[in-house]
């Protein structure tokens, strides 16, 4: 597996050994959490490693890294934004930035790793569940290809054939 995934000038997936020191702040922000787990339970670094832990072992765990800069510049630095897991039976994604929300960031990132299941011999890729209140997480999806294909008690899973 490739350290780096670049999808464009400005956004980029990496690998890393360990999280970037924003990580924590993402899953310790109630909305975030509301949209990511159904709860607004703020996460502990303890936690926090595990979860990491958990979704490393089930798939390729990526850090979503943008370029800071002038816009259509490549210049500036890398700063990580999200995170985002491509596993077998789920592709969860935080975009942990709430500026950087309906920018079509998410829509990029789950278009790239759609790509890289259709290089790995993937027929589909799945989404686990998002919720029935994460209408931000369903535009995304579906604006990816993706279509609810089961209902579960709080929402529906998702599915895009590739």
């Amino acid at each position: 597996m490739p350290g780096v995934l670049d999808i464009a000038h400005d956004l980029r997936l990496v690998r890393l050994d360990a999280p970037p020191a924003e990580a924590l702040s993402w899953y310790q922000d109630p909305d975030t959490l509301w949209m990511v787990d159904g709860r607004r339970e703020p996460y502990t670094p303890e936690r926090l490693a595990r979860m990491y832990a958990w979704l490393a072992a089930r798939g390729e765990l990526w850090f979503i890294e943008v370029r800071d800069g002038i816009p259509g510049e490549a210049t500036g630095g890398w700063r990580a934004v999200g995170d985002v897991t491509l596993c077998p039976d789920d592709l969860p994604i935080v975009i942990g930035e709430k500026d950087l929300r309906a920018r079509h960031v998410g829509r990029r990132v789950v278009g790239a790793l759609c790509e890289r299941a259709h290089a790995l011999g993937w027929r589909e890729v799945r989404v686990g569940e998002i919720y029935d209140w994460n209408v931000a997480s369903q535009r995304c999806f579906s604006a990816a290809g993706f279509e609810p294909y089961e209902r579960t008690d709080r929402g529906a899973r998702w599915r895009r054939n590739l």
